[in-house]
């Protein structure tokens, strides 16, 4: 299949795109690390022009996927080439390479696409000075790629006509033997091969044809040379016609046989090749037209991941018939061997019945000969003696089997005297008379001919049924081709997601950069951000493009997403999240601070929320078709104020756990002593100031203590700072220094952990802590190291008294509260500078920054987020998303969700998850085998959940999960 542009190629695209020229440069996309996206725009005029490193170049009229984060080959394009406008698109020589020049004088920058070899894509300055390159290398000894290098403008060719005749000659005569004639053309031209084939074709003449010293046969120099200098002549006529024509666009079809059990075969079209031009090679095969040579480019590359879609299918298609036809040849093949068994078993029945005379006394001898207590080599020598003296009995001993009471007679019809008797070879069995050896051969026969009997009744059955079952296969793999051409992704599937229950959009980063990229560019006035105080917490946006108040409930489920997604969920632990307004959050750091990429400035207050179980979903959402959207309009819609929501069928049964097989999964009693061990981990840590190189690693935020009251006004609030941190799994809270005078020892933060069915009374949890915590005492000894040290001061200290003990310690106060009181003076005379700054703790990586400022002032929005506008969510989009399709739906396909358990109440499909040790891949096809045993399930619904892509379904679980679902037994029958 062809993947590049050759010279005819590039010839004919840059006639066509100076359409292109005084478009000014909109913005720079990259698709993957060799294709880049140019948006230009003229007015009310907009074009996208696409350019793949080594392959095409050509404008695009289809949305292709962009990354997540622009690459810095891609900022470096922004930065000089954003507003310039379009001066120049054209052709260094006849070599396969564009130049792209963007402003002119000076301010000229050249964007240089090459199309041969591994390519490349080259930003230089007015002078052709490399500034940026895709692909730095050294091409020999001299010329080099890198940046303030000069781009080489002398090496490019210039000239694609065609050799005079003499050298043209001599080229063909240095040609290696048995070459044919495109090979040998092919290096010293610059037509490309499709184009040396259509004149060769145009004047008689083929690219296979051979070097030949005879005329007629193959290729003779000095009769046929005239004839290749007219084909050669009129390439270059075709290459100066393209580059002042606009070509048209053909793309090369293929005919793929697509297998069909109950009739003839279909067939499959599949690209192959774009051409400018109607070859005179390409005349016999299927092709499509388009107006010009640009469309046809971009119709090729973008329908190939589709083709690659049929193509998998045909295959598939093919495999399931190529079973159905083993099954056939395998019960021919049964039938033919039975019936093969019978007619020998009978012949040889025959044969000992009509040879009865020979067959005893060959028995008689051999049975002599065993009673006479001869060794088996004396019989054997015995026999061949015999057949040596024409003995007709040995004669017609072929072998002896005596390991088995065995021997093999070569008898024959011996009432065929005219004719050649047919002669066969026969096991007798010496411990049966002649005759019970052929109504032994009878009796197979007579068996051979009950399983053929058999075998040709259940044959029909098994046919049956292994052509319905190909059918099925044949059928679904149509279905599930169809329904991936048909699926849609949706902008916010990049990140973790979920339709709240009030039919909000909530979104949260997977990593440090997707939290900087929902911030930056996906959160807008009126939404709502959310955090939790945890290492590895996501950054949750509550999309609200309607503005006004976002509902309590969905601010609950996005708060469970915060929780869960961090550390927590492994660590089964309940905690507070937090939310604030879009306008609090900033990523402008405080005067000699930096904001790491995913840290942000919270100013103003921080509104708590309470801890909720971690309790999440898995679901599938079906998008229906426009005329199904109405039926389901206002299935999630806000509550109202004394509203309370209503219970899903089936959710007050009791939940029941859904074993998935794995091997390596723990007891439920070791799960939960692994949980108490996990629990144990959680510590606070001990309360210093922060030395400043960890500041910048720490998030800020104001800890609500039990009985605290709140003040509304944001000067009340101070600076605090909270530790998240992905890189362990231990989680930390510290306070600042102001925190400590204000907030007494003993309150000191607690994490409940997840409640347990049928626990104990808590009560009786309490007499296990204190009965735990008087073990922890007793343990709690010298360490080792600290023996040592207390007998020397047993002994330095073992002549002093009480009193004395006191009065000493009561100077050795008193000089460290001089020593403290110095310190707090330098300490206010340089605030700056606080000991708890100048020890660095050693941390791993944090997680987003966070700091709480005093200021409450409005955050002016970031320019940058409003330049590159995110996607809204659309209520238009989501009414086309529904969790509970009716039975005569119309579903274009499924689309899996992971959101908290409340979100699902009145889902179709659904399993709790909560933390446990089952895998995420295992749990979510245990989960699939649930939903497809589903009674009320259709056939439509089946089909979309089975053509879900496995690395689509877990990508969104917290964890390590373990399932369960209420009425579970409905499953099972």
């Amino acid at each position: 299949m062809k993947t590049r542009f050759n010279t005819y190629d590039i010839i004919c695209m840059i006639t066509e795109l100076q359409r292109l020229i005084g478009m000014r440069v909109n913005q720079v996309y990259d698709i993957d690390n060799r294709t880049y996206v140019i948006r230009l725009q003229r007015s009310e005029e907009k074009s996208v022009l696409l350019l793949e490193s080594g392959n095409r170049f050509h404008t695009t009229q289809f949305e292709w996927p962009k990354n997540v984060a622009p690459s810095g080959f891609t900022m470096k394009l922004r930065k000089h080439l954003k507003n310039k406008r379009l001066e120049k698109l054209s052709q260094l020589g006849v070599d396969r390479i564009v130049d792209l020049q963007f402003g002119s004088g000076e301010a000229a920058y050249h964007v240089i696409l090459e199309l041969y070899d591994r390519g490349n894509i080259i930003l230089t300055d007015s002078e052709w000075i490399i500034l940026n390159v895709l692909r730095p290398h050294v091409e020999g000894d001299k010329i080099r790629f890198a940046v303030k290098e000069k781009y080489p403008l002398d090496r490019a060719k210039t000239n694609y006509a065609a050799p005079p005749i003499e050298d043209l000659k001599d080229i063909l005569l240095r040609s290696k033997p048995g070459d044919n004639l495109k090979k040998i053309l092919n290096p010293n031209l610059e037509f490309g091969s499709a184009m040396i084939d259509h004149v060769l074709l145009q004047n008689n003449l083929s690219g296979n044809m051979k070097i030949s010293t005879e005329p007629g046969k193959g290729f003779h120099i000095e009769h046929d040379i005239e004839k290749l200098v007219k084909a050669l002549k009129q390439a270059e006529l075709l290459m100066d016609v393209a580059k002042i024509e606009v070509a048209k666009g053909y793309i090369t079809q293929k005919k793929e046989e697509r297998p069909n059990p109950e009739g003839e075969p279909t067939y499959l079209l599949t690209n192959i090749e774009f051409h400018p031009l109607r070859f005179a090679q390409h005349e016999n095969l299927p092709f499509a037209e388009y107006e010009t040579f640009d469309r046809a480019v971009d119709e090729f590359f973008s329908a190939s991941e589709g083709q690659k879609i049929d193509m998998k299918t045909v295959q598939l298609e093919r495999e399931a018939l190529k079973k159905l036809q083993n099954v056939r040849r395998d019960h021919e093949r049964r039938v033919t061997e039975l019936e093969r068994a019978q007619t020998r078993d009978k012949r040889a029945a025959e044969l000992i019945a009509s040879n009865e005379p020979l067959v005893e006394r060959a028995r008689a001898a051999i049975q002599t000969a065993l009673a006479n207590q001869l060794s088996w080599d004396d019989i054997q020598l015995l026999v061949k003696t015999a057949q040596e003296n024409k003995d007709p009995v040995a004669s017609c001993i072929k072998h002896l089997k005596l390991n088995t009471n065995h021997i093999t007679l070569l008898l024959s019809d011996p009432y065929l005297h005219d004719e050649k008797p047919e002669s066969m070879m026969i096991d007798i069995d010496l411990s049966l008379t002649a005759f019970a050896n052929a109504r032994r051969y009878y009796d197979q026969k007579r068996n051979a001919a009950k399983k053929q009997q058999k075998t040709i009744e259940s044959s029909g059955k098994a046919l049956k049924s292994a052509e319905k079952k190909t059918k099925q296969t044949l059928k679904e793999a149509h279905t599930i081709s169809n329904i991936i051409k048909a699926r849609k992704t949706y902008w916010f599937e990049k990140f973790y997601w979920f339709i709240s229950s009030d039919n909000y959009v909530v979104i949260a980063g997977r990593d440090q950069q997707q939290n900087e990229l929902l911030v930056k560019r996906y959160m807008r006035a009126g939404d709502v951000y959310v955090h939790a105080d945890l290492s590895g917490a996501s950054s949750v946006i509550i999309k609200n493009p309607r503005g006004g108040t976002v509902p309590p409930r969905t601010l609950s489920e996005a708060g469970q997403a915060a929780v869960a997604y961090s550390v927590a969920w492994e660590a089964k632990v309940l905690t507070r999240s937090w939310w604030v307004q879009a306008s609090q959050v900033s990523k402008t750091a405080p005067s000699g601070e930096f904001l790491t990429t995913g840290s942000f400035m919270i100013r103003g207050k921080k509104n708590y929320l309470l801890p909720e179980h971690l309790q999440f979903g898995f679901s599938f959402m079906f998008r229906v078709e426009d005329g199904c959207i109405e039926r389901h309009r206002g299935e999630r819609q806000p509550l109202g104020a004394d509203e309370e929501p209503p219970a899903a069928p089936g959710d007050d049964a009791e939940d029941q756990e859904i074993a998935v097989s794995d091997d390596d999964e723990p007891s439920d009693k070791e799960d939960s002593k692994a949980a108490e061990g996990k629990l144990e981990t959680i510590a606070e840590e001990p309360r210093a100031a922060d030395p400043p190189d960890v500041r910048a690693n720490e998030t800020a935020i104001q800890n609500e203590r039990d009985g605290d009251t709140e003040s509304d006004s944001g000067d009340d609030l101070p600076d605090t700072h909270i530790k998240v941190d992905h890189g362990t799994g231990q989680v930390m809270l510290s306070r600042t220094t102001s925190e400590i005078s204000e907030t007494p020892e003993d309150k000191v933060p607690s994490f409940p952990a997840l409640p347990k069915k049928g626990g104990k009374k808590p009560q009786k949890k309490e007499v296990k802590v204190k009965e735990e915590e008087k073990k922890e005492d007793k343990k709690d000894g010298p360490k080792r190291g600290q023996r040592g040290k207390l007998k020397k001061i047993k002994e330095k200290y073992k002549d002093q008294d009480e009193d004395e003990r006191l009065y000493k310690m009561g100077l050795l106060q008193a000089a460290s509260k001089m020593k403290e009181s110095k310190k707090a003076q330098k300490k206010a005379e340089k605030p700056g500078k606080s000991k708890s700054q100048q020890r660095a703790n050693k941390i791993p990586l944090p997680a987003p920054l966070i700091l709480e400022a005093e200021s409450e002032d409005e955050l002016e929005p970031d320019p940058e987020g409003e330049q590159q506008p995110g996607p809204d969510a659309d209520s238009e989009m989501l009414q086309q998303l529904t969790g509970s399709p009716f039975a005569d739906d119309e579903l274009l396909f499924a689309v899996p969700v992971v959101a908290p358990y409340s979100a699902l109440n009145h889902y179709k499909y659904k399993v709790k998850l909560t933390p446990g040790t089952s895998k995420r891949g295992k749990a979510a096809k245990t989960a699939i085998q649930v939903f497809l045993k589903e009674p009320t399930g259709t056939p439509r619904e089946r089909d979309l959940l089975k053509a879900v892509r496995d690395e689509d379904v877990a990508r969104n679980f917290p964890g390590k999960v373990k399932l369960s679902a209420p009425q579970l037994h409905r499953h099972k029958k």
